[in-house]
């Protein structure tokens, strides 16, 4: 009995012993971590003073803090930042839809401004500023180094002054340069219209506005071409839309859905995770959806594009997108400042990141280079209509036709005549409406 209490007291005591040489070094680790820490927080602290005491000029104290914890930001990816009172104000203003600028969305890429997309009807899309653009300098000044907070102020400045930026663009042999004026940017976040028996809703951003814009310029258009029985299809327009609230997203994409997953975001912490799904009612009431997209179509758009293209929903048409897939949370700061973190990646419906790969079409349309004024070859000339027998002077009249089989004709020969006119002004719609048309017609021959 003796040795049986002492072989339990020795297991014991091993036990302790085990337990203390597998946690030690774990907390010794952890404090020298904190220790770390600590000294490299004094070493900030060494540095701020010697700055503040020894550096050839004065310094804004508080400037020089900003600056330390934009870096801080600005090193983790390029959607995270700091934003100053002045910075944090202007993009609750930007949410809300009108905002003064040069109406272009830019990040940053191989230390110059990348330009995501512009924004429509803005001076810089006047301008001629396409997607894809690097902004090297502003005024002359090189923008390279610099955060792109910093590209960003400098080319901020009073509406109605002049900016001159120096572009480089693929496919130009030289950098040029661009004179924009700004202006105040009031943005229309969805412009509805209909093109013969399609709608077409081309969404610019995502903002406060964007689902009720798009609600009632449907129901608009609509009842504009006589109720949704005269409908064939729809077109959502996202080109070179840069992004913008991520509920709105959710709540667009909601529109043309049923049921279903949009989206789900994923943080560092699984238990962070959050799903969004559909609810009952689709605006278009079923009807055939294609939705375009190119390479200035970013976040939101994407969130919008691949969860209807992950449901069958719509066929995407156009381009690969921008490849933003990373959500930024914007938490409000002491001073009325405020932090813009990225907290979590999304993914679409089938589980997908399109971080870095963006939305591939399942049709790829390049839109053509636009000609400039006064060039025409060979192919355009043969392609002008020429001359008929109708306009012979004295032509025989068709008399096997009816007044309305010749109306319905000259109706037909009418929309086929526009439709060839959109194919010059924007290829790629034009191919999204012939598309449609093609469904429409496979549709009515189904039933």
């Amino acid at each position: 009995m003796k040795k049986f209490v002492m072989a339990a007291v020795a297991g014991t005591l091993a036990g302790v012993i085990v337990t203390t040489q597998i946690a030690g070094p774990l907390l010794a680790q952890e404090d020298a971590s904190k220790s770390n820490v600590y000294e490299q927080l004094d070493l900030f602290g060494d540095i701020f003073e010697r700055i503040r005491a020894q550096y050839v000029e004065s310094v804004d104290e508080k400037e020089l803090i900003e600056a330390a914890i934009n870096g801080m930001l600005t090193s983790l990816d390029p959607h995270s930042s700091y934003l100053s009172p002045d910075d944090a104000a202007d993009m609750r203003v930007q949410t809300r839809g009108e905002f003064g600028g040069l109406g272009i969305e830019v990040t940053q890429e191989d230390g110059f401004v990348k330009v995501v997309s512009p924004i429509d009807d803005t001076p810089a899309d006047d301008a001629g500023i396409e997607a894809g653009d690097y902004i090297t300098h502003v005024d002359g000044d090189s923008v390279l180094g610099l955060t792109l907070d910093d590209a960003v102020e400098m080319m901020r400045g009073p509406v109605g002054s002049e900016i001159i930026i120096t572009v480089v663009r693929e496919g130009t042999d030289e950098p040029f340069d661009v004179s924009i004026i700004r202006d105040t940017i009031k943005l229309t976040a969805v412009r509805t219209r209909t093109e013969g028996d399609t709608v077409v809703m081309r969404v610019s951003t995502f903002n406060d506005q964007t689902f009720p814009n798009l609600e009632a310029g449907m129901k608009d258009a609509i009842e504009e071409l006589g109720g949704i029985d005269n409908v064939q299809g729809f077109v959502l327009d996202l080109r070179n839309n840069p992004g913008g609230l991520l509920t709105q997203a959710i709540k667009v994409s909601d529109a043309f859905l049923d049921a279903g997953e949009i989206v789900s975001t994923r943080g560092r912490d699984p238990q962070d995770g959050e799903r969004y799904n559909a609810t009952p009612g689709d605006l278009a009431e079923g009807l055939p959806l294609v939705v375009l997209i190119n390479g200035g179509s970013a976040s939101a758009s994407e969130i919008v594009a691949g969860a209807l293209q992950d449901h069958r929903r719509a066929i995407v048409v156009g381009t690969k997108s921008f490849g933003k897939g990373s959500v930024q949370t914007v938490m409000p700061l002491r001073g009325d400042g405020a932090m813009r973190l990225t907290t979590a990646r999304y993914y679409t419906p089938s589980g997908r990141s399109i971080q870095a790969l963006g939305v591939s079409p399942d049709i790829v349309v390049q839109q053509p280079p636009t000609k400039p004024a006064g060039e025409e070859d060979e192919e355009d000339a043969s392609s002008r209509p020429s001359r008929s027998e109708a306009d012979l002077r004295g032509a025989l009249d068709n008399d096997s036709l009816t007044e309305d089989e010749r109306r319905q004709i000259e109706e037909e020969r009418a929309s086929a005549e526009a439709a060839a006119k959109l194919r010059e002004e924007d290829y790629q719609l034009a191919y999204a409406v012939d598309l449609l048309k093609g469904l429409s017609a496979l549709s009515l021959a189904a039933e």
